[in-house]
């Protein structure tokens, strides 16, 4: 572990601290938007309507939570072309421009039609993001040694929950969350945004880019020294000539060809449903609404409750980085959605009988906490990294586009439709993910290899197979 690689890596995730935090900071001034109560009403440039109509509101806060996951949509198709075209480093410099657009938007929205303002900076910010969440992973895979790719893959699932919990700190109503400072608490993760756009300007690009992509040896051997430091770079070297031999016989793989050709069948079926268990185990119904359901759970303070949440997210996250090394992929992410499964039927249990016994508030919290221990264990790290490590060279931009793009579909999809259905099913909405976890887990028992200190043409050696 060098200066330089650090450096890399730390100013790369970044990216995903902005991420954690326009997912967290949504959640505490989550209150209706009538004018009369909350920090995120605004005056009568909504209409008076709102005042005497709940689904309009539902409809306006279900809206701002999730034209952020529209924004990653979009953006995220284009990440394998804008990532090949300007290079790792350059591409994350370029698309900052819109993280630091969308802030401006959202901190000026006391100036404008705030509820606009709010909804359109969300929408750029998840463009941002959208690029990012592509981008971040595909360059620290591409800077990292093998026996730490697994370690420093896990630092984005490190930097969202962080930038989640600082959200969620921030959004208390004596900071950032009140009636005056609500446009700060949303723009803030500007001020990051700034941050990686210096210190980019100091990180060296990918050796994998430049030896493989553009062919430049000696460049490539250079940033290669400056990311290891004294070591030897031949070896590495080597490896990437010969992933370049190989991604020079199988070309730059589209779209597509991606889903047409049989040769990467497994790898894509795989590389989708990781990204499908991450958003569909319910994990953004918790970070959107977690608030909501401590109040339905009876806790006198949810904000706190909230973040405890936040805290216990983050040690377990740093806990992970440690694991994923020594216990490998594929059985942490057995061993999360096993846990989740279980959590999520405690969690229905809890919120069904409250009317009857007031002590199952608590098996409700308990069961909110181990669900977020046992995401962070394996299925909210895992996803982000593992896409990178199932394709080589050729494949590897237009797979993570298109696992980018499944991920934010379905985050806007719980985002969008969570609060109907918890509307609708009350307190049994999470035996729906319960149900979903089910599957989930069966279809990683069966079909998910374990890709711990594979190079990445040992793990396309185990889908050939």
């Amino acid at each position: 572990l060098t200066g330089t690689l650090v450096l890399s890596v730390f100013t790369a995730v970044l990216g995903f601290f902005q991420y954690g935090y326009s997912l967290g900071v949504i959640n505490a001034p989550q209150k209706p938007w009538d004018g009369t109560e909350g920090t995120l009403a605004p005056p009568a440039d909504i209409g008076e309507d709102l005042a005497t109509s709940p689904h309009v509101l539902t409809m306006y806060w279900s809206l701002s939570v999730s034209v952020f996951a529209v924004g990653g949509m979009i953006s995220s198709f284009t990440v394998g072309w804008i990532g090949d075209r300007l290079g790792r480093v350059k591409a994350m410099l370029v698309v900052n421009v819109l993280s630091i657009a969308g802030n401006l938007l959202m901190g000026l929205a006391k100036f404008g039609p705030s509820h606009m303002l709010i909804i359109a900076g969300r929408a750029v910010t998840g463009l941002y993001c959208g690029l990012s969440s592509g981008l971040v992973p595909m360059y620290v895979s591409e800077v990292s040694p093998t026996a730490l790719r697994g370690a420093l893959g896990t630092l984005h699932q490190l930097a969202i929950v962080t930038g989640i919990l600082i959200s969620q700190v921030l959004g208390l109503e004596f900071l950032l969350g009140n009636d005056e400072m609500w446009p700060l608490l949303l723009g803030l993760s500007g001020v990051a945004a700034l941050l990686q756009f210096f210190l980019l300007l100091l990180c060296p690009e990918s050796p994998r880019y430049l030896y493989i992509k553009l062919g430049k040896v000696e460049e490539a051997k250079k940033s290669l020294k400056r990311l290891r430091g004294n070591c030897d770079p031949m070896k590495e070297i080597a490896e990437m000539e010969k992933e370049k031999q190989e991604a020079a016989s199988e070309k730059k793989v589209s779209i597509r060809q991606l889903f047409t050709s049989s040769k990467y069948k497994q790898a894509v079926i795989v590389a989708l449903m990781v990204q499908i268990s991450q958003q569909f185990s319910g994990i953004n119904a918790i970070f959107y609404y977690s608030t909501n359901i401590f109040e339905r759970a009876g806790v006198d303070q949810p904000v706190y409750a909230t973040i405890g949440v936040g805290v216990v997210n983050t040690v377990f996250t740093v806990i992970s980085v440690f694991l994923v090394e020594k216990a490998g992929r594929r059985s942490l992410f057995l061993a999360g959605l096993m846990g989740m499964l279980i959590s999520a039927v405690a969690m229905t249990v809890g919120l069904v009988l409250l009317s009857q016994f007031a002590w199952m508030s608590y098996v409700s919290m308990v069961a909110i906490f181990l669900f977020v221990i046992f995401f962070e264990v394996g299925p909210g790290p895992i996803p982000w990294f593992i896409v990178a490590e199932l394709f080589s060279q050729g494949p590897r931009p237009a797979a993570i586009a298109v696992a980018g793009f499944c991920n934010w579909a379905c985050n806007f999809i719980v985002g969008m439709c969570f609060q109907y259905i918890a509307d609708l099913c009350g307190p049994y909405v999470f035996a729906i993910f319960a149900a979903l976890l089910l599957v989930f887990f069966l279809f990683a028992y069966f079909k998910v290899p374990e890709t711990k200190g594979k190079s990445f043409e040992e793990i396309a050696a185990v889908f050939r197979r």
